[in-house]
């Protein structure tokens, strides 16, 4: 049997609902966890921890001593609207963008019969997708700069092989021409410019001026697409509003610390955040695995080239427009997570520093915003959601406040009970809401969240001073480099929290309970520690690696 007669003699295509190509395993499987009643009554209830928490610590009679008050409720008022902000959007994440329109469109995507005429039912990659009975161009763009040979052909023969008639272009920003030869073998296009300028996103607007679709697909060299990359997503634009849409990146190399820790970090954004966005028209392109109009694009004067974060940027001068965004949380390409020290520092550094930008240079409150109240503040939230990567830092000074100044943050006449039935009450149940929605507890997501703040505190200096960062490609091949070259913040706070440890232990030599202080002094050293442990085995691994390659 073809591909083709599945599509045509299966029962929900002798009952004219939507054939079968039209509900891949990947929808069928698609997490239903967003709409439970338990993911809603935990979020409840963690809303309900974060204002008893927020209460408790902003009674004037719990105040303790006033610098370090200060730097808890500095630090915890981020926290908790971020929050607050998230636990709103997450109680939206329910709703389902495929309406009557995209299913319509879905179910008159291909003509069948021009396809059995064309004796083209075995070769889905050359089926003419249809809009309102009009033929469609795709374009999809493969965007390199110099990953492995191995990684760019896995993507490019994937995308050459999408369901659905499209051209597949190969961007190349790194001049390389075994690339070129390798997309003339397997049946792509290959653009390559003489400049660099604008990064990716100039990369992409230079191949526009090539590439006439009318939509265009963007993939990252190491997000391999599946086959229903655009049947499930090209009838959405039947809404002639829909600028984009954009898939969740999702992720096969969850093979080690940093690996997995960056990984599940983007699971709940996924999974949850982004389709609640849906709501609010919202979502925001992220910049791999999206599909554009390409209408849309020239209606802003093509992709944002003046920050590295060119995909939110890129989504708020949409949204200015007037344009609509679609997410769906399907997995339509699967690719690689930063696996090294190295690799994830960068990523980091050039998401929040453009996140950043947004807010020190273009603040979506502003006056003469062209977004809806609430465009406004979720684009806010995007924009402040790197501040919570500093807080760490600014929690890390409140113990040795107290070791080497006897400072606390709270009243010493509140006994320990209320104090953790406020404490844990916030941070218990957001630990459970992850737990949820990730399966099980993930402690190397714990690990680097709290290890990440001289990244973050790098990227608000760069934005707040509009310091030019380079580019960094994530996976780009390369020598070894140590990964102490990049943690030398966190090496010399270690230091720092392992010499207030020994002082607080000499200090209670002799009494018989440790104090709230030395305890949680104790565990940031603890934690600090275990991810030096990860970067010394990382370097060793690596060297050995360099070895055997030499």
């Amino acid at each position: 049997m073809t591909v083709l007669d599945s599509l045509v003699m299966s029962p929900q295509a002798q009952a004219g609902s939507a054939p079968a190509w039209a509900e891949p395993e990947a929808r069928r499987r698609q997490d239903a966890s967003a709409g439970s009643p338990s993911l809603m009554l935990l979020v409840l209830l963690a809303t309900l921890g974060i204002v008893a928490y927020a209460g408790f610590l902003l009674n004037p009679a719990n105040r303790g001593d006033l610098l370090p008050w200060l730097l808890v409720v500095l630090a915890e008022t981020v926290l908790v609207a971020q929050a607050l902000a998230s636990m709103w959007t997450v109680l939206s994440s329910g709703h389902d963008p495929r309406d009557f329109r995209f299913h319509d469109a879905t179910s008159r995507l291909f003509d069948v019969p021009a396809i059995l005429a064309d004796r083209a039912e075995d070769e889905p990659a050359r089926w003419t997708m249809h809009l309102r009975d009009a033929p469609v161009a795709v374009d999809i763009l493969v965007t390199t700069c110099g990953e492995e040979l191995t990684t760019i052909e896995a993507t490019v023969a994937a995308a050459v092989a999408v369901r659905g008639e499209h051209r597949t272009w190969v961007l190349d920003d790194g001049q390389d021409d075994a690339v070129q030869a390798l997309a003339e073998r397997l049946g792509a296009r290959y653009v390559r410019r003489l400049s660099g300028g604008g990064q990716k996103a100039g990369n992409v607007n230079h191949a526009l001026t090539v590439a006439k679709g009318d939509f265009y697909v963007i993939l990252d060299a190491d997000f391999v697409p599946r086959p229903e990359l655009l049947t499930e997503t090209i009838p959405f634009f039947a809404d002639p509003q829909v600028a984009f849409v954009q898939t969740p990146q999702t992720y096969g190399n969850m093979r080690s610390v940093i690996s997995r820790g960056a990984g599940y970090m983007q699971e709940l954004f996924y999974r949850f955040v982004q389709p609640g966005r849906n709501r609010f028209n919202a979502a925001f392109c992220v910049g791999t695995n999206v599909v554009f109009r390409r209408a849309a694009i020239d209606d802003v004067g093509g992709m944002y080239t003046d920050s590295k974060s060119e995909d939110v940027w890129t989504s708020i001068h949409l949204h200015e427009r007037g344009w609509r965004s679609v997410y769906i949380p399907t997995t339509l390409a699967v690719g690689d997570t930063p696996e090294t020290i190295e690799a994830y520092c960068k990523q980091q550094l050039r998401w929040a520093t453009g996140g950043f930008e947004i807010l020190l240079h273009h603040n979506p409150l502003a006056r003469g915003r062209r977004l809806t109240v609430d465009q406004r503040l979720q684009y806010l939230v995007t924009a402040t959601h790197y501040l919570s990567g500093i807080v760490p830092a600014i929690l890390l000074l409140v113990p040795p406040l107290y070791i080497f100044l006897d400072l606390t943050p709270m009243a010493t006449t509140l006994g320990p009970g209320r104090w953790a039935a406020s404490y844990l009450g916030f941070y218990v149940l957001q630990v459970a809401i992850a737990t949820f929605t990730l399966g099980s507890f993930r402690w190397e997501v714990l690990l680097l969240a709290s290890v990440s703040f001289p990244i973050y505190l790098k990227a608000f200096c760069n934005a707040l001073t509009r310091r030019q960062q380079a580019w960094h490609v994530t996976g780009r091949k390369g020598g070894h480099r140590s990964p102490f070259e990049f943690v030398v913040p966190q090496t010399v706070t270690f230091v720092f929290l392992l010499l207030t440890t020994a002082v607080g232990v000499l200090r209670q030599a002799g009494e018989p309970t440790l104090t709230a202080a030395l305890v949680w002094n104790v565990v940031n050293t603890a934690i600090l520690g275990g991810f030096l442990v990860t970067a010394a085995r990382e370097d060793v691994a690596g060297r050995r690696a360099a070895r055997r390659a030499s």
